[in-house]
């Protein structure tokens, strides 16, 4: 696993953050040193698949960067004639991810492509997931980008939502980024790199409130919309759609 220094040294100018080959080239690391809990999410988002996957049915792992979402619904879904799409908009990313999957074997089938996600069309699906992906899009279209999960999922199925989230009180608020980043420094980053990372991705990751995410869910239509996880300023949500009476 290759180190994440890329901002271990002084910027002149602190470019917007972007998932180049820098970036994928580090990726497993940078997040685990800097998303509390990340690994027990994605193992468990495995388990929740296993759970609601249903036969004949499609799996849709959004945003997927390296594929670890899809390696935990392979290695837990036990569901008849089901495949994965995994789609992420950095090529880099896709690339990489394409051959990370292939070494591992699963009856699963997985198709890797590159995609807008605001684009695309959902179908057939019984679990979608967002795993830290929708605070990348522009606020304007995360309403249209849920709507057309919730339409493409059937009755039954569920999306899981991981985000970094703030809570629209400001106390709070910089007591858990505090929290967060004291988590970052006792993984080995220093405060230039804690300070250069905040500033690269302040412009392109908007957060949310949790009550904003989960009465957005439950608008779109979803008749159950929980917190499972939480973590700081990290959580990870599941939403259900309403099986037919």
């Amino acid at each position: 696993m290759n180190k994440d220094l890329i901002y271990s040294k002084p910027h002149d100018k602190v470019a917007d953050f972007k998932f180049d080959q820098d970036v994928v080239a580090v990726f497993p690391d940078m997040i685990q040193r800097s998303v509390p809990g990340y690994s027990t999410i994605v193992d468990n988002i495995g388990l929740l698949a296993q759970q609601f996957a249903q036969d004949n049915s499609t799996i849709y792992d959004l945003g997927c960067s390296l594929g670890a979402a899809s390696l935990s619904v392979r290695k837990y879904v036990k569901a008849n004639n089901v495949k994965i799409e995994a789609i992420d908009n950095s090529p880099d990313m896709v690339s990489r991810c394409k051959s990370h999957l292939a070494a591992f074997k699963s009856e699963i089938p997985v198709n890797v492509a590159q995609a807008d996600i605001t684009q695309i069309n959902i179908s057939d699906a019984s679990v979608v997931i967002l795993n830290f992906t929708l605070q990348f899009i522009p606020p304007e279209q995360r309403y249209a980008v849920l709507k057309n999960i919730f339409d493409g999922l059937l009755p039954g199925g569920i999306l899981i939502l991981s985000e970094k989230v703030s809570l629209g009180h400001s106390t709070a608020d910089e007591s858990l980024i505090e929290l967060h980043h004291e988590f970052k420094r006792r993984n080995g980053y220093s405060e230039l790199e804690i300070s250069q990372k905040r500033t690269a991705i302040e412009n392109i990751m908007k957060l949310e409130s949790l009550p904003f995410h989960l009465n957005r869910l439950k608008d779109i239509g979803f008749t159950e919309a929980l917190t499972w996880f939480q973590c700081f300023n990290f959580a990870s949500m599941l939403a259900i759609k309403p099986k037919l009476d």
